[in-house]
């Protein structure tokens, strides 16, 4: 981005925000065309500050901003509308979506297609929609645009189309694998949940139960092991 590049009317949501000295905030905003963008915005926590009542996460936004280097000053905000509130559950699974993003994209790295992904989420967790088949679907979208190709339909050292009749592991950044000598002790999945992830269907139970465990042992190696806080929140939440 051009050190003095002044950016108008982005669309944006805001994934995370902290106090910055006494009356500002920096914004962890992410944005359709330039991606993951740290903002400050200066005097928004004073009581009659435009932006008090407009920097709210999970409601997309219009954004202006201005600045080079690692944050730039968040010039305008504007409310676009069209999203409802998030509540309960799809509240906690709207955070848990925000902390993959904030945790596994690189700031002004472009991912249009995931921006809108993230928006679709969102949508569907307004409309009360069930939560497994959203989250499942945002996660496989997050790990192939960020260019962790996981190759669901084909055997690995093979041109080999995956049976669904057939039972696979799954060897991390290379592939299905048929399940059977070797592979004792590691996580089986069946061929048919393979093909259905590859398609993005997620409407068997088989399919949801095992594309979440799957999913969560790729996410977890690519966060290097480094556990989600929103993640623990969300099980409590379940249990309760």
């Amino acid at each position: 981005m051009n050190p003095k590049q002044r950016v108008d009317q982005q669309p944006a949501f805001v994934l995370h925000t902290y106090p910055w000295r006494e009356t500002s905030l920096i914004v962890e905003a992410f944005s359709r065309d330039y991606g993951r963008i740290a903002l400050v915005a200066k005097g928004a926590r004073r009581p009659m500050s435009a932006m008090r009542g407009v920097i709210m996460a999970f409601q997309p936004l219009l954004v202006d901003w201005s600045g080079g280097g690692e944050i730039k000053t968040l010039v305008r905000a504007e409310w676009r509308g069209g999203q409802p509130l998030l509540g309960g559950q799809g509240l906690m699974c709207g955070y848990y979506l925000n902390e993959l993003l904030v945790r596994l994209t690189a700031r002004e790295d472009p991912h249009p297609a995931l921006f809108d992904a993230y928006a679709a989420a969102l949508s569907s967790l307004g409309r009360n929609e069930s939560a497994a088949p959203i989250l499942r679907r945002f996660e496989l979208g997050l790990l192939r645009e960020l260019g962790y190709g996981l190759g669901l339909e084909n055997e690995v050292d093979s041109d080999r189309a995956v049976d669904p009749a057939a039972q696979y592991v799954y060897i991390i950044e290379k592939g299905p694998t048929p399940a059977g000598e070797g592979t004792e002790g590691m996580p089986v999945v069946d061929g048919q949940v393979l093909l259905d992830m590859a398609r993005d269907d997620f409407s068997r139970t088989e399919t949801l139960a095992q594309s979440k465990a799957l999913l969560r042992m790729l996410i977890n190696h690519y966060l290097g092991g480094q556990p989600l806080q929103s993640r623990r929140v969300l099980k409590e939440f379940q249990e309760l």
